[in-house]
């Protein structure tokens, strides 16, 4: 027990920080509650969420996926503090009552094994995490992309002053107990059970002993008093707010995105998050919950590359934020907008809505949901957003793709094949869901031609929707223009309502998971999976035989197809059915590395950085193939993602690397088996201009040179197509502007030779349609602020809705030759400029 007097001040000085301490968490209530209502439930089904935060949290599992020894330590203090929330309450009674614990029973002998042995642990746990933070200067966990918008308390060096400060209080709590109890088995004797406070024991005598325990006393539970007034403002308050967290996660999939609302009729309507408070109050609660860690940024594609974005930066200076608002009003505005102090808008447009951030993250925070946000602010509330994605908006808005093509032209993929509409087969098995990649870009015509030739070699009743398919809107909602995706996606919702398809299978991830996974939310549930997933599963049943292929095979796992949906076991399945030689990438499943498409990427310039995102990726493939002896492949699941890697700079030093889809590759493996030989494609023509979809997105698109279909086998080798060009994208150049327009010339025909019986017959080839002059999405202006001048609220997509069908039967303008891409002005306020 404590003497008289101490044990009256030290009631004294628990009520005085006790209340500091408490009104510093109901300001931490405040702040996480001036967020908006959440889109979803964050409370139901609340016993197995109270499960989940119970068991994620004390198995430390999400900790553990990365960093083991780093994890480990961790452990060490996260494990210690827990059963310290039990000591610190046993060793404050002690001080007011004749109690203590005795190790001469079976459960005080446990207790203090464990509190001896965890202070132990605690206390190399810390100094191993301080020795690593400040002693090894080659880490980079803590440090930031110069590009990188930092909050000025981080500029002042906030986090390795709060770092310094969490570590002294630990080592000075945990280290004050120790000696207290060292110093009372200084008087009382040895205690077998407490083998570390015994060790220190011997530092004391009779003489001191008491004094020291009561200096145990004040040390341990007054230093937890005065940092209850800090803790707060410390990253050290995550050890509440990840269970936090965890309770009240999003039982959502990562590529799903919260539903917006728009209505029309509200003039003032918020759209997206401008302000903190515009942000739903979950991932405020995320600022709280971040441990600092940077494993986020660690796994960034735009922070690989050398871009501002930097997801670990964006939670820091929401915090940093926050703290600064500690004096005013819960209900006033926030002074200053995100973009001027969470992230810049350039780093906002650097999202590849890879989800790689979410995965990784110990806590479960949202930042890609944060830069979704506020990307629907800037499209519909103020107009800003990259030049670029006028042309796909419009596209989508009048012609339904993203390319802008003629929606008249979606079922030009499947000519000379055998493919049925579900007009002319209204009760298929599979509902083959083609998408605008395969569509209109050459290259993924070639997955989709391969599929439907295995579907017809497996006799599936299958059948597509031709012209009554259109974009499912996934690169608008992803470029934050949610009421395009709206439109799209209601279009096809009513479309696929009647069609009542038994299971729809994607050739593109993005389409399976907006139609899978994203479509119910506005009344579509279906049965979705992707073509890997289905091939894989003729394969299985013995539908389809193939030999393997004399090539080295690497796969680069899809964002949208991995990560975002779970689907890894499928596409591996199928490829150790076509190879002896499969490879696996030192990033892949869960931690991937995206090929840069994602988040609309693809429609627009990336953003300057040291080097492009899908190059990076191919520098992986390149040294996981280098020492292959045969052909070198590396095999996809995604159109974009097969482009991306097919165009990147290094992909022209390594020509002798194949990229192709699974779909292609299995059509090659059954041919095989079939003893039927592949036919190589038809070169483009020395005339045929190659055509950067970045700057025109309307590809251009020759017809397919298709010779008969052999009656005797439905998958002969003459059904394969032959493209009379080869669609490529244009060589990244990270400082130059644009290029000079390439003049489109009509390819050259070739007359066709008379070729042996039963030999391939390649049709005269057409020419190229011109190149579809595309005008600027511009939309309509009803409100001006005046703080910014003119806006663009959410009648701005309105405007799009007038003209949604304009333009779908008729073509644009033609024009010779595409139109000047202009460099995205950030700080422009109207995106005309």
């Amino acid at each position: 027990m404590l003497p008289l007097r101490q044990r009256y001040a030290f009631l004294l000085f628990a009520a005085i920080t006790l209340v500091i301490g408490a009104r510093g968490f109901y300001r931490l209530y405040l702040h996480i509650r001036r967020g908006r209502g959440d889109a979803e439930s964050r409370t139901d089904r609340f016993p197995a969420r109270l499960w989940y935060a119970i068991v994620t949290s004390l198995s430390q599992s999400r900790t553990f996926r990365k960093r083991t020894a780093v994890s480990f330590f961790h452990s060490f203090i996260f494990y210690g503090f827990v059963f310290y929330l039990l000591v610190n309450l046993a060793d404050a009674i002690e001080g007011f009552v004749p109690f203590a614990i005795s190790s001469a029973t079976t459960p005080g002998a446990i207790y203090n094994f464990v509190a001896d042995i965890l202070s132990l642990l605690v206390l190399i746990g810390v100094i191993a995490l301080v020795v690593r933070r400040f002693l090894i200067p080659a880490r980079h966990d803590f440090r930031f992309n110069e590009k990188t918008l930092l909050h000025p308390d981080i500029q002042h060096g906030y986090i390795t002053r709060d770092s310094i400060i969490v570590s002294a209080f630990i080592l000075f709590h945990v280290g004050s107990r120790a000696i207290g109890a060292g110093a009372r088995i200084a008087a009382d004797g040895p205690d077998r059970w407490q083998p570390f406070a015994t060790a220190l024991s011997h530092l004391f005598d009779a003489q001191n002993a008491e004094a020291w325990r009561v200096f145990g006393y004040w040390g341990a539970l007054g230093s937890v008093l005065v940092f209850l007034a800090y803790f707060p403002y410390t990253k050290h308050v995550h050890i509440f707010m990840a269970p936090a967290n965890y309770l009240l996660a999003r039982r959502q999939p990562s590529g799903v995105l919260p539903l917006v609302e728009i209505n029309l009729e509200v003039e003032d309507q918020q759209i997206g998050a401008k302000r903190l408070e515009d942000l739903a109050w979950p991932r405020l609660l995320d600022a709280y919950a971040c441990i600092q860690c940077n494993r986020c940024q660690d796994v960034c594609p735009a922070t690989a590359t050398g871009k501002s974005l930097s997801p670990a930066a964006l939670e820091i200076n929401k915090r940093m934020e926050l703290n600064r608002l500690s004096k005013q009003s819960s209900g006033a505005e926030s002074p200053q907008p995100l973009l001027q102090f969470a992230l810049t808008p350039e780093a906002a447009w650097a999202c590849t809505t890879c989800g790689a951030c979410m995965e990784v993250c110990p806590v479960q925070d949202e930042q890609m949901l944060d830069i979704i946000d506020i990307r629907r602010n800037q499209v519909m509330m103020e107009g800003e957003f990259p030049m670029q994605l006028q042309s796909a908006f419009r596209g989508m808005e009048r012609a339904k793709n993203p390319w802008g093509i003629n929606h008249d032209r979606r079922m030009q993929w499947a000519e000379g094949l055998d493919v049925k509409t579900t007009e002319e087969n209204p009760a298929p098995d599979l509902l083959y869901w083609v998408g605008c990649a395969a569509s209109y870009d050459p290259q993924a015509q070639k997955t989709a031609r391969a599929f439907v030739q295995l579907l017809n070699h497996a006799k599936v009743n299958y059948a597509v929707l031709g012209k009554k398919e259109c974009c499912t809107g996934d690169s608008a909602r992803r470029a934050g223009n949610e009421h395009l995706y709206r439109e799209l996606a209601d279009q096809n919702v009513a479309t696929l309502n009647a069609a009542r398809p038994k299971l729809i299978v994607a050739s593109c991830p993005h389409c399976m998971n907006a139609i899978g996974k994203e479509y119910s939310q506005i009344g579509g549930d279906y049965p979705v999976m992707h073509h890997s997933e289905y091939l894989a599963s003729l394969v299985a049943n013995g539908k389809l035989a193939s030999d393997p292929l004399d090539a080295s095979i690497t796969y680069h796992d899809p964002c949208y197809l991995g990560r975002h949906n779970g689907v890894y076991e499928a596409p591996r399945n199928l490829l150790h059915v076509l190879s002896n030689d499969v490879r696996e990438l030192d990033r892949n499943r869960e931690n991937s590395f995206c090929c840069g498409a994602g988040g609309a990427q693809f429609w627009k310039e990336e953003e300057a950085g040291s080097e492009r995102i899908s190059e990076n990726r191919f520098r992986e493939v390149k040294q996981r193939l280098a020492d292959a002896g045969q052909q070198k492949t590396l095999a996809v699941g995604c159109p974009f993602c097969k482009s991306m890697l097919n165009s990147t700079p290094g992909k022209g030093d390594a020509d002798e690397i194949v990229v192709k889809d699974i779909a292609e590759l299995l059509l090659e493996g059954v041919q095989k088996k079939a003893g039927i030989a592949s036919v190589a494609l038809i070169e483009a023509a020395p005339s045929s201009a190659n055509i950067d979809v970045e700057t025109a997105p309307a590809i251009l698109q020759e017809e397919p040179v298709v010779a008969e279909q052999s009656a005797a086998n439905p998958i002969a080798a003459n059904e394969i197509p032959l493209p009379a060009e080869t669609v490529q994208r244009k060589k990244w150049q990270p400082n130059a502007r644009t290029t000079a327009p390439t003049q489109v010339e009509p390819a050259a025909k070739t007359e066709a030779q008379a070729p042996p019986a039963g030999a391939l017959t390649p049709s005269t080839a057409s020419a190229p349609p011109p190149l579809l002059a595309r005008k600027k999405w511009t939309p309509k202006a009803s409100a001006t602020s005046p703080e910014n001048g003119p806006t663009t609220p959410i009648a701005d997509a309105a405007s799009l809705e007038n003209k949604a069908d304009e333009g779908a039967k008729a073509e644009p303008e033609p024009s010779t030759q595409p139109p000047e891409r202009k460099k995205w002005q950030p700080k422009s306020k109207n995106p005309q400029a």
